[in-house]
């Protein structure tokens, strides 16, 4: 590869990077704010329950159209196109008048917000095959770090007592013109579709182009353990988010320390991210879910059978560590499945595993009603188990060291 290719391929990378940031930074902007939506809106718990539900229901009704929608129009321009609607459809939530207007609000960014995730990941993984190693895990902990500058620009709009519409639309029109510089440098269509080739691994771990004697049946097979990771990843992240706190309430945390629990799944889940492409390019996806699986199985397992405040912050860091590689791996694996079209595996992948964002709550609420919180957690060490009965459908190291299991290129 030339100094300007590598050139061109960074200034791509560090833009597909941008739109990654961007779309963690826009729920972020309101999420910190629904509480006061919640009041102006005179919503009693339930009510709001089903409001903040509208959301994952959009993206699951909407996230089959992601698929065709970049084959059609390019994955770089649907993932731009996808978070200016994002930030419009969170205005007119934050401007709307009453609560049905709200729910349509979320629902349809909700919609967009799944074909945008669809996009921006299809792009990141043509870039990676540029690359021919992993870097998807780096875009990833580009997300979080734009979540964080989304929660610190709405604590800055309360501090200033900005309106919600005055400050969803300045975060709508910022990130729509960050969104939209960052086009102009990723891949052009046409060196996109010419990049896209669906591959499957072969029994001595390299890989081959998928032909018509692919097994439908093991394609389906595949997509299902790809789906089961990628619902156990979620889950344990949705679970950590929504019940650290209240568990180490639970064990007689302070109020500040309770809080430490999600701090520590996602500061260690942010880490993992960070490190996760030197990981995968040296042992291979497969090797590191399955270590993955075994620190949220073992890590929140011994911190559930000997409860302790310290023991309970280190086996929520241990699962936050344990699949912070978990969904890139399954989306890398599901945009390469045999028999399929280019995008559709990942978007039927990334429209399942929002399931798991649906699913998880009331799944977890069910059971600390009825057998307790601490049982209830088990869901994390039964997720790191299916991690690793699922995790042979992963790659294994590919050629000189390229955990994606494509050829390396020189960079």
């Amino acid at each position: 590869m030339t100094a300007t290719e590598s050139s061109a391929n960074a200034r791509t990378r560090a833009a597909v990077a941008t739109l990654f940031l961007t779309n963690g930074a826009l729920f972020a902007n309101m999420a910190p704010r629904l509480p006061e939506l919640k009041r102006e809106l005179g919503l009693d718990t339930a009510s709001y329950g089903l409001l903040v539900t509208a959301w994952p229901i959009g993206a699951i009704l909407a996230g089959l159209a992601a698929g065709a929608l970049v084959r059609r129009f390019g994955s770089a321009q649907v993932a731009v196109v996808g978070t200016m609607a994002t930030g419009a459809a969170l205005l007119a939530a934050g401007s709307a008048p009453g609560v049905l207007w709200v729910v349509l609000a979320f629902a349809v960014g909700g919609a967009m917000d799944s074909i945008t995730d669809v996009g921006q990941n299809a792009h990141g993984l043509v870039v990676q095959r540029r690359y021919g190693r992993s870097i998807l895990n780096s875009f990833h902990a580009l997300w979080s770090v734009g979540a964080v500058l989304g929660g610190l620009m709405a604590a800055g709009a309360i501090q200033l007592n900005l309106s919600l519409p005055v400050h969803l639309g300045i975060s709508m029109a910022l990130f729509a013109v960050v969104a939209l510089i960052a086009l102009k440098f990723c891949l052009p269509r046409s060196a996109e579709q010419g990049a896209i080739e669906p591959v499957v691994p072969t029994a001595a771990g390299t890989v081959r182009t998928a032909g018509p004697a692919g097994s439908r049946g093991r394609m389906l097979l595949m997509m299902s353990a790809l789906v089961l990771i990628s619902v156990a990843g979620v889950m344990v992240e949705d679970a950590g988010n929504s019940w650290s706190t209240l568990y180490l309430g639970e064990l007689g945390a302070p109020a500040a320390l309770a809080a430490s629990g999600f701090i520590a799944l996602v500061g260690a889940q942010f880490i993992g991210r960070i490190l996760g492409d030197g990981m995968v390019n040296r042992f291979g996806q497969r090797r590191m879910a399955q270590l993955g699986g075994a620190l949220i199985a073992l890590g929140m397992g011994l911190a559930l059978l000997f409860p302790s405040v310290p023991g309970t912050l280190l086996g929520f860091a241990a699962a936050g560590f344990g699949s912070a590689t978990l969904v890139p791996a399954v989306m890398d694996q599901a945009d390469k499945l045999p028999g399929l079209s280019p995008g559709t595996g990942l978007s039927i992948v990334s429209w399942l595993m929002r399931l798991g964002f649906l699913l998880s709550p009331p799944l977890v609420g069910f059971l600390a009603e009825n057998v307790g919180l601490r049982l209830a957690l088990l869901v994390f060490p039964i997720a790191g188990l299916v991690v690793l009965i699922c995790s042979p459908v992963l790659r294994g190291k590919g050629p000189r060291g390229n955990g994606t299991g494509e050829p390396r290129r020189n960079c």
